[in-house]
């Protein structure tokens, strides 16, 4: 019996570490992949991610995509940022920004005709016309104004605003699947009973379907 023991016990630390070193292995050539995708991102690409919170399962669900959160890459004095609205708005080094995603994947998506579209110029209205957010609050509401501001909001107005380039229609909060039982609580907790469903809205699944953008990296299909 002991003898028994011993060989099932040999057994399980093999499989362990054979496991551990294939883990490992996976892990690694994930990071390397990783690491390669992030050197070909350019300054203006839209990057986009799977957030775990409660508000944004309600988002990928009303608007039936996996994607709940987006942001902007800017490359400043050689490193790369994401220019988010998250709590508050702000500037979050790439590397960070991948790291909060749902295993962290990521969709880089760009401009089509970006090399003749987005040059330095262009580029500089950009950031100087997305400035005005920076440290601003994250708009729980949803609301199309200036005062605060959500994720896709803001990726959407700097590209309108800063480069003149309308990345999709606005949509009104009544055109998504406000049916489900998460949904419907989400919009219940936040607005009680006066959701404002003629409010225009923008969501990252209409920016990822933007037919003026084209895909440069995505981590999802490895």
């Amino acid at each position: 019996m002991k003898k028994v023991f011993l060989i099932i016990a040999s057994l399980l630390i093999i499989f362990f570490v054979f496991g551990k070193i294939n883990s490992m292995q996976v892990d690694e050539a994930f990071a390397e992949m990783n690491e390669k995708g992030q050197q070909l991102l350019k300054d203006g690409d839209i990057i986009f991610q799977t957030s775990q919170s409660k508000q944004c399962e309600a988002v990928r669900i009303a608007t039936n995509s996996k994607f709940s959160h987006c942001g902007i890459i800017y490359e400043i004095k050689g490193e790369k940022y994401v220019f988010e609205a998250v709590q508050p708005v702000k500037l979050t080094p790439l590397k960070e920004w991948i790291s909060h995603g749902e295993g962290n994947f990521y969709l880089v998506k760009r401009l089509k005709n970006a090399k003749v579209t987005l040059n330095s110029d262009i580029l500089y209205k950009m950031k100087s016309y997305g400035s005005q957010f920076k440290n601003k609050n994250y708009d729980l509401y949803f609301e199309w104004s200036d005062t605060k501001i959500y994720c896709s909001e803001l990726v959407w107005k700097v590209y309108k605003n800063g480069a003149n380039i309308e990345l999709c229609k606005l949509k009104k909060l009544k055109n998504f699947n406000l049916d489900n039982p998460r949904v419907k609580q989400i919009l219940s907790e936040r607005y009680g009973d006066k959701i404002p469903l003629e409010e225009q809205v923008v969501a990252p699944s209409q920016i990822v379907d933007s037919p003026v953008l084209e895909t440069v990296v995505d981590t999802y299909l490895k």
